[in-house]
Formats: structure tokens, C-alpha cells, sequence
């Protein structure tokens, strides 16, 4: 789909000093004119032409493709970038060794692509760490009589905790999951 702008610049006048020397030349015109009839005629014609000029303010049209018989400027799809995350690319017209992206070689009619996602990797990295938490804390329970062991057992749950905090999420599943193509 493509867009087209069309404006009428040539009934808009946008210069106020030449609006108002030709207002300035057609008063002196009617003034100097002999007949009142005509000088009446003249700033008849000057006011309609000002209110014509008034009522034609350029605008944007919408102009769709189909209806302009142009073809489309490029082509917009969307891919995946170097790190996985969705892009949206553009395929020039101009240049030859572009060629349309195809989503699925064995079914070109449909549009779709068939994967699996397995987060069966991070699943067990977070279940390492909750169990590595719970360690920690009976650790701190036992350890409650030397303050130096204490700390340093505090300084280590507070990092698990830190840790299961930032990967125990949906975001962090998703981005560290595995996909195959499904056959």
C-alpha cells in the first residue's frame, strides 16, 4: 500500500506582501477607472478571488495504491535480527538481488511456521538455585552461634536470592528457551 501527498500549492497563496500589492494595484486601478460601475465590478472580483484564495488551504490526501495505478514503493516484512528479536525489514524495489521472504518452504499458502519451544534447560537452572537457597538457609539456621559464618552465609543468600529473583521470571524464560522447527 502506498501513500501519496497531494497538494495544490498554486491556489494558495502564502506571500501577505504580494497579496497586498496586487490588492494595492487593483484599488488604485478601480479608483482611477472612470466609471463607478466598473471600479464596483473590479473589488467584486478582488473579494471573490480572495475568499477563493481563503477556501483552497493545501491538504494531505490518502491515495491508495489501487487507485493511483502506481506500484507500491517496497515491500515491509518482519524477521528476526541477529540476537532473535523481531524486525521489521524493508525490501527495496530498486534493488535487484532482493526477493521476498518465504516463511515456510513446505507450505507456501499458509502463512505459519512451526516450531517448539523447550525451557526444560531453564526449568532446571531455577530449580538448582531454589534448592541452593534452601541449603543456604539451613546452613543459617545451624550456623547461628559464629557471626562471621553468618554473615558470609547472608552474603551468599542474598546473591541466590538476587539471582532466583531475575531468572524465576516469564521474560527470562522466553528469552532463554530453545526452539526446533516441528516436522
Amino acid at each position: 500500500m502506498a501513500m501519496e501527498i497531494k497538494v495544490n500549492g498554486s491556489t494558495y497563496k502564502t506571500d501577505y506582501a504580494d497579496r497586498l500589492q496586487a490588492q494595492r494595484e487593483e484599488t488604485a486601478k478601480a479608483e482611477s477607472s472612470q466609471s463607478g460601475e466598473k471600479a464596483a465590478k473590479a473589488q467584486n472580483a478582488q473579494k471573490e478571488e480572495q475568499a477563493s484564495n481563503r477556501n483552497f488551504a493545501p491538504h494531505d490526501e490518502y491515495i491508495s495504491s489501487e487507485k493511483s495505478g502506481e506500484k507500491p514503493n517496497g515491500l515491509y516484512h518482519v524477521g528476526q535480527d541477529e540476537n532473535g528479536n523481531k524486525k521489521v525489514y524493508f525490501n527495496d524495489p530498486k534493488k535487484a538481488d532482493n526477493k521476498s521472504p518465504k516463511v515456510n518452504a513446505d507450505d507456501p499458502e499458509n502463512g505459519e511456521e512451526k516450531c517448539v519451544g523447550n525451557t526444560d534447560k531453564v526449568e532446571r537452572e531455577i530449580r538448582e538455585l531454589k534448592e541452593k537457597k534452601k541449603q543456604l538457609e539451613q546452613q543459617l539456621k545451624a550456623a547461628s552461634g559464629d557471626e562471621k559464618k553468618t554473615k558470609e552465609l547472608e552474603n551468599k543468600l542474598a546473591q541466590v536470592e538476587q539471582e532466583l529473583s531475575q531468572k524465576d521470571t516469564d521474560t527470562y524464560r522466553k528469552q532463554h528457551s530453545t526452539f526446533t522447527d516441528k516436522k
